[in-house]
This record gives structure tokens, sequence and C-alpha cells, in this order.
């Protein structure tokens, strides 16, 4: 047998000519391609299954969980309102009692509380007041018979009931830029103490968010861009790169984290006007939440192989974008996803976004800080996967080693001694070229290539 009928590309040319089917021909599919396809199918299957447990878990059935609002006021009709607030929600509210709107306000813009009531001047004794959701005698919700009005610092004043005094309308102070959905469920607790009041509900927003954004829910949907731009490229630099020094891998995830956080700046503001002020210090927040993501999924990549987007979709879309606090805050949220809200990088980065936008940095070094510490992570990842293919490369390097020494031991043994002189020399050299050929094609078959 010659060399040329022996080499690899020859083998497999015949191989796919057996391999290929008449005009005309139907081929049946193998069980081994049958079984790759299905294995394949496990990762899509999978990602149904962890969309549906995450998203549903965290977005289904929002409820308050000691959710903090205050009462103003220092006498003891306050003290008796916040405590009937506490007794009637069950553990779904922490109602207290702050001594002026000024405490109230500051405590807002820090986030320590959602709503703060400013009660009105007519306002009926506690035990008396309507319990959130109460309903009037005929079976009509109170709420729905308030006037419910966004307004600015000023007092209003409510219309006065025939033969009675002016009264002051009753104030609600919230801070939509912390949470629209908080404030929102704030409004529902308080409409219908005013209600009883017979006073319309003036609502105070004492943080409003950017003119663009009144939700305030275009900072969450710009980590969703930013996330899978980010998770995305992994999938391109562990695959296609995977060719290439880890080193320059890792570059390449930093170089793309840069190019991805200015296209989140870009959409943030030139492009649809989220914020209006702080893009140098946003687009910092969105190169480190990026790298951080690049990162471990590029050192991931190394030990998942093709189960990497799989990994990186539950790290960062399953948990990340449930955790958020971007649509409900981790107050409105189960046990489970408020508990990720205190140390993931999705709320790391729309809790950062937030404070250095709206509420004067407050808080913003330990958002930062989270985020500093998801990209610390993937460096370690990034060293990890380093010291793994490093090991890995010195193994294959002994196993060809060895089937080489092992092929080379098995030719020479079949190898036939020649006589000496000038056409045994001859021969001699031509056999050393032919064993030298067997020798490496040996070699090629015990590494698989």
């Amino acid at each position: 047998m010659t060399a040329d009928r022996r080499r690899p590309d020859h083998r497999s040319d015949h191989r796919g000519e057996r391999r290929s089917a008449r005009p005309g021909e139907r081929r049946s599919a193998r069980p081994g391609e049958l079984r790759h396809v299905m294995t394949h199918l496990l990762t899509p299957l999978l990602m149904c299954i962890g969309m549906g447990l995450a998203y549903l878990g965290a977005f289904a059935n929002p409820a308050p969980h000691h959710l903090p609002v205050a009462v103003v006021g220092t006498g003891t009709s306050a003290q008796v309102l916040a405590q009937t607030l506490n007794d009637r929600a069950h553990g779904d509210l922490e109602a207290r009692t702050v001594p002026d709107r000024a405490t109230a306000i500051g405590q807002l813009k820090k986030q320590e509380i959602f709503g703060a009531y400013v009660a009105g001047s007519g306002t009926p004794a506690s035990g008396t007041a309507a319990a959130p959701g109460a309903r009037t005698t005929g079976g009509t919700d109170t709420a729905d018979r308030t006037t419910v009005t966004r307004g600015t610092h000023t007092t209003g004043r409510a219309a006065t009931a025939p033969g009675a005094g002016a009264r002051k309308t009753p104030e609600l102070l919230v801070a939509t830029a912390g949470s629209d959905t908080s404030a929102t469920v704030a409004e529902k607790i308080f409409t219908p103490l005013a209600a009883h009041q017979g006073a319309p509900l003036k609502i105070t927003d004492v943080a409003p968010t950017a003119k663009d954004d009144p939700t305030g829910q275009g900072i969450f949907f710009l980590m969703v861009a930013i996330s899978i731009g980010s998770y995305a490229s992994v999938a391109v630099i562990g695959g296609a790169g995977a060719v290439l020094p880890l080193r320059l891998r890792g570059a390449l995830a930093l170089g793309t984290s840069l190019v991805v956080g200015i296209i989140g700046t870009l959409f943030a503001g030139p492009v649809f006007h989220l914020v209006d002020h702080g893009l140098a210090g946003l687009w910092g927040m969105a190169w480190l939440y990026s790298a951080g993501i690049l990162l471990i999924g590029t050192g991931l990549h190394t030990f998942l192989k093709r189960w990497t987007t799989l990994g990186v979709m539950a790290l960062f879309v399953m948990l990340n974008f449930t955790s958020s606090g971007g649509i409900f805050r981790p107050e409105m949220q189960n046990g489970f996803f408020a508990a990720l809200h205190s140390f993931w990088n999705g709320a790391g980065f729309v809790e950062g976004t937030r404070s250095h936008l709206y509420f004067d940095g407050h808080g913003l070094a330990g958002h930062v800080g989270t985020l500093v510490g998801w990209l610390l992570a993937g460096v370690l990842m990034l060293g990890a996967a380093g010291l793994a293919e490093k090991r890995r490369r010195t193994a294959e390097a002994e196993a060809v080693a060895n089937a080489g020494a092992v092929a080379a031991a098995a030719v020479a043994a079949t190898v036939p001694e020649h006589a000496p002189g000038r056409s045994g020399g001859q021969d001699s050299a031509r056999a050393d070229a032919d064993r030298d050929v067997d020798v490496e094609e040996e070699m090629e078959e015990a590494v698989g290539v």
C-alpha cells in the first residue's frame, strides 16, 4: 500500500463516495445521527423550562412583602394609624412614622421608604379609617370614588363640604424613579384613607424620571440590550475563537465590552433620551457590567463547551433579569429573587444607574462594588480556564508522544533487515522513507487526525 492511498484525506474522500446517495435514493437516518440531534435539542428545551420557572416565578404574582411606607406626624393618631396599617397588612407593609415632611422626602430619596402619607386636616380617627381596599356598604370600592392627581411640592386645597371649614388635602409622597410599581402600590394603599376623609389624594413625586422614560423601566430594558450583546458575544469568542490563545480571547472580551457599553450609552442618551445627564457614569457602569459577563462566559466556555449558551443564559437572563429590580423591586417579590437582588450583577447595574441619575449618588459605591466584584469573578474564571487548558495541552502532548513511540516500535519490528551494499543501501533508504510515512500516518491515526 502506497503512502498516497493511506492519507486520511484520501480515505475520507472514499468514505464520502460510499456515503453518497444515488439520484432519487432515500437515505435513512442512522441511530448515531438521530442521537446527536436529540442531544442538541436538550438545550432549547432546558431554556424553555428555565425561562418559564424564572419569569413566572418572579413576575406572575407580584405582591408586597414588608414594603416600607411612612405616616407623617408625631402625634398619637399618626402612631395608631401606622400600627393599624401594619396589623391589617399581615406582613405586607412595614409602616412607620416620621416627624415631618422633609424627613419623609429624605427617606424617599434614600429609598428607605416607598410612600409617605401626609394626613389632611380632617382625617378620621385611625380606628375608623378605611383599610386598604375596604368597601362601602353599597359594595363600591372607596378608591374608585377618589380622584388621584399628581402635583408639585406646593400644597393644594380640596373642595370643602357645606357647612365645614377648609380642609388640608391629604398628600402622598412617592419617588417613581426608584420604582414606578412600588409607587403605584403605595397609591393603592393610601387612596382609601383619603377617600374615607372625603378628599382627593394629592400625589407628589419627589424623584421623577426623565421625560422620555415615564415609568423608569427604560433602564431595565437598556440592561436587557447590553446583556444580550454581551452573552451573545461569548458564543463567538468561545466558539469561533477557540483556536486563539486564552489571553487573546480575554482581550477580545474586554474590547467587546467597551463597544457594547458605548452602544448602550448611545441608546440611553442620544437615541431614545432615557437619561438627560450623567452619560459618562452610565457608560462606566455599562462597561463594568458587560465586561463581567464576557469574562465569565469566556472562561466558562473552556469547561462547558456547547453547554455554555445555556449556562450564561441561566446566569445572566433567568436569574439576572428577574432579580434586577427593573420591573418589581425585591419588596414586591418572593424571598429567593429578593435575596439575589442584594448581590447579582443586573441589580448592581439597575440600582447603580438609578442612584447615579436620580438619587444624588446615594448607595452608588455599593452598587459599583457589586459590578466590580463580578468583573473580578470573571478574571478568576479566566485564570481557572487558563490552568485547565494548560493541563489539557500537556495531557494531549503526552498522549501523542506515547502513541508515536508505540507506533514507531511496532513499525520497526516489522521492517526486514537488508544486506550491506550499494543496492542494499538504496533499499534501506527507501524503506526508511516509507517507514517515516507509515509512522506519521500511525501517529495521525492515534491522535484522531
